[in-house]
């Protein structure tokens, strides 16, 4: 008896069983295992593929907030640039029309000045006229009539 021979049945049986054995793996660990990690990475690539859609609509509402953001800060600066301009048209019509008020006032006191002065040296020169008619009166030692008093002080007004 050898110690070590080859039988070639039972080489041809032991690949006949390794090779059942391997259609058996095959069909009953092999494939639902490949079908397992074939779902998984499906799963994972939709996982991936949601999350890039998420990614993108929050970039998307991103861009639109930002645009949103600007056209509000565009439309607060045109607010405040039309508030300073109507401010300043209305402080401008304030200080012209109190310019106006000034002008009006100085030229009805200018008016009311000429008119006082001149009541005053109307005044002044009935005064004086009285004044001397009276003094012509002592000195000629008699009362004039009144058209006399008048005619007098009118000549004395006019000479002045």
């Amino acid at each position: 008896m050898p110690f070590a021979s080859i039988d070639t049945w039972i080489m041809i049986f032991t690949w006949a069983n390794l090779l059942i054995l391997f259609l058996l793996l095959k069909k009953f660990l092999f494939k639902p295992v490949t079908n397992i990690l074939d779902k998984r990475a499906e799963e994972i690539e939709n996982s991936y593929k949601q999350a890039e859609e998420t990614n993108d609509k929050a970039l998307s509402l991103k861009s639109e907030y930002e645009e949103k953001l600007l056209s509000a800060k565009n439309e607060a600066d045109g607010i405040i640039k039309s508030a300073v301009e109507t401010a300043d048209r209305r402080s401008e019509s304030i200080v012209n029309e109190a310019n106006e008020k000034v002008r009006y006032i100085m030229e009805k006191s200018q008016k009311q000045i000429e008119q006082d002065k001149q009541n005053a040296v109307t005044d002044a020169k009935r005064e004086i006229a009285s004044m001397a008619v009276d003094a012509a009166e002592k000195i000629i030692g008699k009362k004039l009539t009144d058209s006399d008093d008048e005619k007098l002080i009118s000549d004395i007004i006019d000479r002045m």
